[in-house]
């Protein structure tokens, strides 16, 4: 057994790594801020301690890991190293984890939390697996053979990882705090796809996706033209998901059923499918498990309360929106659509200022609340009135003291909470 110390615990991803380490019977604690977050509630069922940020719960011999957010100096950071404790970053952790399995990692811009969620569920039902989903879901198994991890790009974090097998859902231009343009994020997942071992597959309809050479790794390509490797035909989409058989070496699939609305809902599925079927489970296992699939936190989550029909979606890029306001429309074809959308962070509204008026104009109203910031980027010289008053189905901005006035009379509509900050706090005031 190892004392783990997660100094950010809270955390997405820490908080599924946390809990990975913990089944697999290690000791696991933690610090991070004392704002309340969706991740902790599941880290305290299992009793896993969450202190604050002294450096008195540094411990000698304990393996510190350093979530993203955090500096090499930070205070704790700066006592495990005087203790002599091992310092781990957050995605040095994960590959040293990963590295005893057959690993599975999953990039792209968009979609890769349901892409991760759906491979997990998948093979959990068929095969011993361990994954670490990017929601905050994490599932250790003594044993297991294999391994689905999110892969994040921000940062270079999936940098560190050797996977065997990986999925790309698309190369977009996202991060500009960190990112300078495409051609920048394209090199950080040209340097991905080089350290895969055995098989990527890969969205073939994306540019970026077709320049891609890796090293070692065979490409295989999944999409909607007969030229992928794997292509998806007999389209049928429904309120409830979308059915559609895939072709592959001229033959075509039995049907198969995602759960998931939109376009990217089947773009997410049928990589799934891809990777499952390269595991060797048949395609009716596959489909039985498409159909038992519940979905991941924060993405297109569909709540009743009071009369209103409210979605929570983490969608923050203009590509996310658009897919999440298509994925809507599948879903509730006879309703209003209404937005009410959250800006995560100043440097990506710089960027996308013109991209997010043209995306949420497909909404029927749009609301928009202030900026939400980061550690990095708490003010700057841009703000959501920047998007709003270009909108020509224009609401107002949202406040946490006027959401229930403006919102109450979209009673009849469907609200998508859409955002990446802590835009949930504007649906449990309307809520309560």
């Amino acid at each position: 057994m190892t004392n783990y110390y997660f100094i950010g615990i809270k955390g997405t991803g820490m908080a599924s790594l946390a809990r990975i380490l913990h089944d697999q019977g290690n000791a696991v604690s933690g610090s991070d801020i004392e704002k309340e977050t969706f991740t902790q509630f599941p880290l305290i069922k299992e009793g896993i301690k969450i202190t604050d940020f002294n450096i008195d719960h540094i411990k000698k011999n304990q393996v510190v890991i350093r979530g993203n957010a955090f500096s090499v100096d930070h205070p704790q950071v700066v006592q495990a190293k005087r203790l002599g404790d091992r310092v781990l970053s957050y995605p040095q952790a994960v590959e040293e984890v990963i590295r005893s399995h057959t690993s599975i990692a999953i990039a792209g811009t968009h979609g890769k939390t349901s892409t991760t969620g759906l491979i997990s569920h998948i093979l959990s039902d068929r095969l011993t697996t361990s994954y670490l989903i990017g929601d905050g879901v994490g599932k250790g198994v003594a044993d297991s053979k294999y391994f689905v991890v999110e892969a994040d790009e921000y940062r270079r974090h999936f940098s560190t990882y050797t996977p065997d097998i990986a999925v790309i859902t698309n190369i977009d231009w996202d991060h500009p705090d960190y990112y300078r343009d495409k051609d920048d994020v394209f090199k950080a997942f040209s340097e991905f796809a080089d350290k895969v071992n055995k098989i990527i597959f890969a969205y073939g309809e994306d540019s970026e996706i077709k320049r891609l050479k890796p090293k070692k790794a065979l490409i295989k390509t999944f999409g909607f033209k007969p030229s992928d490797d794997f292509y998806i035909t007999d389209i049928e989409k429904k309120t409830s998901g979308t059915a559609f058989k895939i072709v592959h070496d001229g033959k075509r699939s039995e049907e198969f059923f995602a759960k998931i609305e939109g376009e990217h809902g089947l773009i997410d599925t049928t990589a799934a499918i891809v990777v499952a079927e390269y595991l060797k489970i048949s395609e009716q296992d596959i489909a039985d498990s498409l159909l038992s699939y519940t979905g991941v936190k924060r993405r297109f989550n569909i709540h009743h309360f009071a009369g209103f029909t409210l979605i929570d979606d983490y969608a923050h890029h203009p590509n996310e929106i658009k897919a999440t306001i298509d994925a809507a429309r599948q879903k509730f074809p006879d309703k209003r659509i209404v937005a009410v959308f959250q800006p995560h962070t100043y440097s990506r509204v710089r960027a996308f200022k013109d991209e997010y008026v043209n995306v949420l104009k497909a909404a029927d109203k749009v609301f928009i609340t202030p900026i939400f910031g980061s550690l990095r980027e708490k003010n700057g010289d841009v703000k959501s009135e920047d998007i709003l008053n270009k909108l020509p189905n224009a609401g107002s901005i949202i406040t946490e003291n006027n959401v229930k006035e403006e919102l109450s009379p979209e009673k009849d509509s469907v609200l998508v909470f859409m955002g990446a900050g802590d835009i949930e706090k504007y649906e449990d005031k309307l809520k309560d």
